[in-house]
């Protein structure tokens, strides 16, 4: 998560890390919702240039093994 989306209101840290994952899998109707939702609580939503993109979660976290290496 980005410097500027932490915060200490719990339902605004929630909504921030939904929208995230709306955003990465293009679900720009969902991401449009949950903007509203931030708006309703004084927060600005992120613009769309700050949302992250597929390509930066197509490596699985450290530890994980892929679908290919459980074959293996």
């Amino acid at each position: 998560m980005s410097e500027e989306s932490q915060t200490e209101d719990p339902m605004v840290a929630a909504l921030l890390r939904e929208r995230e994952g709306y955003a990465v899998r293009g679900m720009d109707d969902r991401t449009d919702q949950v903007d509203e939702q931030l708006r309703l609580r004084g927060v600005e939503p992120p613009a769309a240039q700050n949302t992250p993109t597929a390509a930066s979660r197509s490596t699985p976290p450290k530890g994980r093994r892929t679908r290919d290496s459980e074959k293996a």
